[in-house]
């Protein structure tokens, strides 16, 4: 269990992030969750029955002590990282026209700000391990909508996610973007509830992450776009 590979997960206590906690944890790795509500984070523990190879951490992902501190608790309670998932981000309703302009800030820093400071923190000791980096993207990255500030930020993940491959390739560790479609999540909860049409699973779309994290050394899986068949954009 010592030499067992270790993830360190933000945004984790429930959707994407929970069900790849969840993969993960079943295939011996173990695993560090974050999120900014203590009582999800003890109903993920109750519900994965409180292993000792889960650490759950309270923090806010745009916080860089929090984030650092996350990072030093993981390492310090199994003694290495091999991967970091930069899953915390959120969307709000609204355009460019007509969304609210406080809640824009909050969101950039989560779904951008967020990711690079995990980077940040993470770097060292993937570098003693050659570990992976997943950051979670969407097609909003990859799809131009009209005034869709979340999509934005998504574009900004898309960038940030080759910036970094380019950056850190040389000291063995791998980078994966993920960028899902339509998942069904709370994600939407805040966005007038579930669109219409197909839609994946937080565990299917957690299937395609913990593929990409379970390469072989060497491997690296760079861009990873997952869609519900029937979504046309």
């Amino acid at each position: 269990m010592t030499d067992s590979p270790v993830a360190l997960i933000t945004g984790g206590s429930t959707g994407i992030g929970a069900a790849a906690a969840r993969q993960l944890l079943d295939q011996g790795h173990r695993v560090a969750v974050t999120g900014r509500n203590r009582d999800r984070l003890d109903r993920l523990a109750e519900d994965l029955g409180s292993p000792d190879n889960l650490l759950t951490i309270p923090g806010d992902a745009a916080d860089n002590d929090a984030v650092e501190a996350a990072v030093a608790s993981t390492v310090k309670e199994f003694g290495r990282l091999d991967t970091v998932v930069a899953n915390a981000g959120f969307a709000i309703d609204g355009t460019l026209a007509d969304g609210d302009p406080a809640g824009w800030r909050e969101m950039v820093l989560t779904n951008v700000l967020g990711p690079a400071l995990l980077i940040r923190a993470a770097l060292p000791a993937l570098k003693e391990t050659r570990g992976r980096i997943v950051l979670v993207g969407s097609v909003a990255g990859f799809v131009n909508t009209p005034g869709n500030v979340y999509g934005a930020t998504k574009w900004a993940v898309t960038g940030l996610a080759e910036n970094t491959r380019r950056m850190v390739t040389a000291d063995g560790i791998g980078v994966t973007l993920i960028a899902p479609g339509r998942v069904e999540t709370p994600f939407w909860d805040d966005l007038g509830g579930l669109p219409e049409g197909g839609l994946l699973t937080a565990d299917q779309l957690a299937g395609a992450m913990v593929w990409a994290i379970n390469q072989p050394s060497g491997v690296d899986v760079n861009t990873l776009v997952v869609r519900p068949i029937g979504q046309p954009v």
